[in-house]
Formats: C-alpha cells, sequence, structure tokens
C-alpha cells in the first residue's frame, strides 16, 4: 500500500506539471508560477492521496486492474479535484491558473489509471511467457481471512489461480495483507464492484465458521452471479482433505443449521469392541453409517449388501481410512430370510444397523408396491427375526418422516416396518428393538440435488413438482450420526427423531444452486411439473398420536409409538399374509393389506396433494 501511494503521489505532481505545460506552453510553463506554488501542489498531493485512502484505492492490486477500479479512481480524482480547486479559490491563491485547478483531476485520472493498466498488462505478458498458458485466468475473491485461507493461499496459486483479495468481517484483519495479497473489507464489501473488481470465482474459506455463518456467506457470494466455490469443510478436513482442494458448494453448504452434538462418550460403550452388522451397507446411508461406526473402534464390522458394485466401493473406501479395521463383506438380501439366518449366526453381531431399504417413492408407487413390502417391511422383519434368534443387543432400523400418516406405498411400508419393530420389542425382549425417525437426506442416492446438478449441467431446466413443495433436510453425515446416537440411548419400542428445524421449500433451494453455479434464472429456468405419485406437499415428523419424551441430547427426542391394536398379535398374522401374497401381486393388492395394518394410510387428492 505505501508502494502504491507513493507511485500515485508521483502521478499527482507530474499531471500538475502537465496541466501547466498545457494550459502556458514551453516558453512560459516552468517560469511563470507564484511562488507559492510549490506550497498548492503539496496541499494537492495531501488531498489527492486523502482521497485515495479513503475510498481504499490503494487496497486495490494493480494487477487485477478493471473497470471497477477505474470507477473508484474517476470518483476519487473529482471529489480530489473539487477539494483543491475549492481550497485553492478559499485561500485566496489566485496566481494558480484557473484552467489548471479544473484540468488537473482529469490528467491526473488518466495517469494514475494509465500506470495501472500498464502494469497489468505487463503482468499478464510475463505470466503468459513463464508458464506459456495463454488461456483464461481464473482470478478470485476469498471470503474468510482466517488460518483456512493462508494455507489456502499457500496452495492454490500454484493450481492456476490468483487471489484478487480477500474479506472478512474482523475489523483487525481489515487493511492487513496475508501472504502479500490484501484483505479488502468485510464480507459485504462482495457487492461493492469496485472490490469484486474483474473475479472470475468467489471461494469461501470459512471452514470453521457456525452454520448461520457460512449460509450468510453463501447468500453474499451468490448475489454476485458469480460461480462459488468453497475450502472443504471442518468435518472434511478432519477425515483428511486438504484446505486448497477447493469443491462447488454443496447441499450441507445451505442447510444453515448446527449439526447435532453427540454423547461420543455413550456411543463408544455401545459400539466400541463390539461386532456390528450393517445391512444396506454399501448405499449412501449405509456406507456412511459403515464410516461414522468405525471411529469407535468396533471389534469387527459385517456390512452386508446386495449390489456388488456398492460392496466393493464400501470396502475400498474403509481399507484407506481405517485399515486396521477388521471388515467382513458379505453379498446379501434381506429379502432372504435363510440367508439372512445363516449371516448373523456366522457373525454373531451384537449391533445391527438396518439400512437397506427401497425409499424412491415414484418407483414404489407404480408397478413395484409388491418390491416395496417385501424388502422394507418383510426385510425388516427377517432381519429382526435373524437379530433376536441369535441375542444381537441393540437392533436399529432406519425410517423415514414418510412412514407419518402416508401418501404413499414407500411411506406405508416403513410405517408398517415401525410396528414390526415394535411387535419384536414386545416379542423378544433380549433385543433392544428401535427405530431413528429422519426427513430427507441431502445428497443420498434418488435425492433432488444430483439431479438438479446434473440439469444445470446440461443447460436446464430445473424441475421441481409444484412451487409451495418443502421438505425437512438433514446431512448424510448428520443422519448416519443420527442412527449411531440412537444405538446409544433408545429403548426398545422406540423411535429417536430429530428436530430438523425449519423445512426447506424446494423451489428456493433449486434457486440456490443455479445462483451458486454463477447462472441465471434466465439461462436455467426453473419448470414446475405437477406432484407425482404418492406425493404431498409437505412431510411430517410425528402423527397427533405419538407421546414425544425427552432425551440427554440437544434437540433429539424420542418418539413412543402408539401401535395400538397392531401388537404382535396382530403384525405376526399380518405378516404370514402378506408373505403369502404370491409372486406378484397387485399394486393395488398390496395397497389394501398395508390399509389393514396402517389404517392412516391413504392416497393424496390430485388437487391438492395433501
Amino acid at each position: 500500500m505505501p508502494l502504491s501511494l507513493a507511485i500515485d503521489a508521483v502521478m499527482v505532481v507530474v499531471a500538475w506539471h502537465a496541466t501547466y505545460l498545457f494550459r502556458m506552453g514551453f516558453e512560459r510553463w516552468l517560469y511563470e508560477r507564484p511562488p507559492y506554488d510549490v506550497w498548492v501542489l503539496v496541499g494537492v498531493v495531501v488531498v489527492y492521496l486523502s482521497a485515495f485512502v479513503a475510498l481504499r484505492v490503494p487496497q486495490g492490486m494493480w494487477r487485477f486492474s478493471g473497470f471497477g477500479e477505474i470507477k473508484r479512481l474517476t470518483l476519487a480524482c473529482l471529489v480530489a479535484g473539487v477539494v483543491s480547486a475549492a481550497g485553492t479559490m478559499g485561500l485566496q491563491f489566485y496566481g494558480v491558473p484557473r484552467a489548471v485547478l479544473a484540468l488537473h483531476p482529469f490528467v491526473v485520472l488518466m495517469a494514475v489509471s494509465g500506470v495501472r493498466l500498464l502494469y497489468r498488462a505487463l503482468y499478464e505478458h510475463a505470466r503468459a511467457r513463464i508458464s506459456g498458458d495463454t488461456g483464461p485466468e481464473k482470478r478470485a475473491l476469498v471470503l474468510g481471512a482466517g488460518e483456512a485461507a493462508k494455507r489456502l493461499l499457500a496452495g492454490i496459486q500454484h493450481q492456476g489461480w490468483v487471489i484478487q483479495g480477500l474479506l472478512d468481517d474482523d475489523p483487525a484483519k481489515q487493511g492487513a495483507r496475508i501472504a502479500g495479497v490484501p484483505v479488502l473489507g468485510p464480507l459485504t464489501a462482495v457487492k461493492d464492484p469496485g472490490v469484486l473488481g474483474n473475479a472470475t470465482h468467489l471461494i469461501i474459506a470459512l471452514p470453521a465458521a457456525t452454520a448461520a455463518q457460512r449460509r450468510r456467506a453463501v447468500d453474499l457470494a451468490g448475489s454476485t452471479g458469480l460461480p462459488v466455490l468453497t475450502v472443504p469443510s471442518a468435518e472434511e478436513l478432519r477425515r483428511g482433505d486438504q484446505v486448497n482442494r477447493v469443491r462447488d458448494i454443496e447441499p450441507e453448504d445451505l442447510l444453515g443449521r448446527e449439526p447435532v452434538r453427540l454423547d461420543e462418550n455413550g456411543i463408544g460403550e455401545v459400539l466400541r469392541g463390539k461386532t456390528v452388522l450393517v445391512t444396506g451397507g454399501g448405499g449412501s446411508i449405509g456406507s456412511e453409517l459403515c464410516r461414522q461406526v468405525a471411529r469407535y473402534q468396533p471389534a469387527r464390522l459385517v456390512v452386508v449388501e446386495l449390489s456388488e458394485f456398492n460392496l466393493y466401493t464400501i470396502e475400498q473406501d474403509l481399507a484407506l481410512h481405517f485399515p486396521q479395521l477388521e471388515v467382513l463383506k458379505l453379498i446379501g438380501d434381506v429379502k432372504d430370510l435363510d440367508g439372512l439366518r445363516a449371516i448373523f449366526q456366522r457373525t454373531k453381531p451384537q449391533v445391527v444397523f438396518h439400512a437397506a431399504a427401497y425409499k424412491h417413492v415414484p418407483l414404489m408407487e407404480v408397478d413395484n408396491a409388491w418390491a416395496a413390502l417385501r424388502n422394507n417391511t418383510l426385510g425388516t422383519y427377517h432381519a429382526a427375526l435373524a437379530a433376536a434368534e441369535v441375542g444381537v443387543e441393540r437392533f436399529v432400523l432406519i425410517s423415514t418422516d414418510k412412514a407419518v400418516n402416508p401418501t404413499n406405498v414407500m411411506g406405508a411400508t416403513k410405517r408398517a416396518a415401525e410396528l414390526v419393530i415394535s411387535a419384536m420389542a414386545a416379542e423378544h425382549q433380549g433385543t433392544r428393538f428401535m427405530a431413528v425417525r429422519f426427513g430427507n437426506v441431502l445428497g443420498s442416492s434418488g435425492s433432488v440435488i444430483p439431479k438438479f446438478k446434473e440439469q444445470i449441467a446440461r443447460g436446464g431446466p430445473i424441475t421441481v413438482t409444484h412451487p409451495d413443495i418443502i421438505r425437512y433436510f438433514m446431512t448424510i453425515p448428520e443422519a448416519a450420526r443420527l442412527v449411531v446416537q440412537a444405538a446409544a440411548i433408545g429403548q426398545s419400542g422406540q423411535v429417536l427423531v430429530l428436530d430438523m428445524g425449519e423445512p426447506v421449500k424446494i423451489a428456493n433451494l433449486a434457486q440456490d444452486m443455479i445462483r451458486l453455479a454463477g447462472r441465471s434464472e434466465q439461462e436455467i429456468r426453473v419448470e414446475y411439473t405437477g406432484l407425482r405419485p404418492g406425493e404431498k406437499l409437505y412431510e411430517e415428523l410425528l402423527a397427533s398420536s405419538d407421546t414425544t419424551l425427552p432425551t440427554g441430547i440437544e434437540r433429539l427426542f424420542l418418539a413412543k409409538l402408539d401401535d395400538g391394536a397392531s401388537g404382535a398379535y396382530v403384525v405376526v398374522p399380518w405378516l404370514a399374509e402378506a408373505d403369502a401374497l404370491g409372486a406378484q401381486p397387485s399394486d393395488e393388492a398390496v395397497r389394501q393389506l398395508l390399509h389393514r395394518l396402517v389404517p392412516e394410510f391413504h392416497r393424496p387428492g390430485r388437487e391438492t396433494g395433501q
């Protein structure tokens, strides 16, 4: 900054003499000046430098000078010119020609702008010669000037990035330089075109910030219309990601809610040194559940998965991050009771997480109702029965908010699965049977986020079923942690529910993703396609007949399932009847059977979606 001010001071002096030369000609410009001209020039230089400092001109980096910087210089020169002229005339220094006072600001503007643009041209030419890269430069403004920003600067500038400046709300950092890069102002300055300059990207470097602070930074960055990237989150950094590996904004960055704090000691007591089995362990929830369980040092992790590819993928991930953990990888199907019994007899698990399920609402609604019933409800019964037979200590079913007052087959089969767990808890008291109920999981397979990303990459449109549709959301790691916590604090016959805060309007989520991709809604439009079969405008986490109980975990509570007449003496015969439906019963036959066990199951009205 001092060097920039010094050069600007020289330019003001040069412009002063150039203006005299233009006004008086070669013969008179040097000699026909008032004796106090030197002192007037000193005052003019002070005024200009003061205006430049007030408008943060010295904080700009010359190699990024563009239209925004020129606008800032224009304002500074005009203000300084007016103040200088008024001061000179007010002090009755009439020997200074009025034409000099009038023309000087414009000559100064040309001088200070010209020197910056010349520097930028020389810099870019030299950079292209050295790197051999004549392609477009990636120029970024970084939101955050803490330790993460320092580490980011240390690595990212070797990856073809040029950092124009930093922004931070800490007043002590503003005006400072970090690794030679200036801190240009608070986060809100990202809206200032002069600060934004000719940046091509924005990078958010606030991994340790609260969810609300991150969301604010995302909103500010998204309002500029530029593509927005971020450094890895604190969770990702703990898993070994490098801070200079910037990535796109992910769903969890938009969540705007603090993760639930868990009882780490209690979870450790339940899992450490135990054999833990996860069904559906290669799915989006199941695989993260395996990673979370592995953190608590079980004696052995048994992963049961139907998909060979998914099983291979989670095996490779666990081998990389938990090389000391004994992992048993088994192809298995929860619809196969004999196969499950053999697996449970062989492995003798002490804790079971049942994540195997079909969860895509429209797919299960039409032509696949029987598949949903077999996998989600009968599969749960098979896994629970096999667990009870070998004396499993704890069995946790992963359920969904769609099980509350279900309007679709998938939700009804999951509610039936909860009732199966309630019945098993009453019948097999040696095992704690419990369920975990949560909303939509951001980024999981079949969720809206991957679909929106693909649609944006194709150039749109983004398809949303209804402008008013809302959903509760949580991240995959948060969902997995909740399930693990349930194993530690849940009692038999209970369902653990997360207070998920305010629901998210899907249309707003789509608009956020468009903005953060650096696109506008004119480029990527949002199309409303109408509610799909079985879809509701909103989901619920509790039915009115459920009773809530407090827990020792903040923002978690327990719902004691009201099974009504659906005790073991009703559920077990119903399961036998379901198993006897035949090879391929009709969707309607499956719906009628589900309605008998789950009387609140009803199809939504087409006109309202409720």
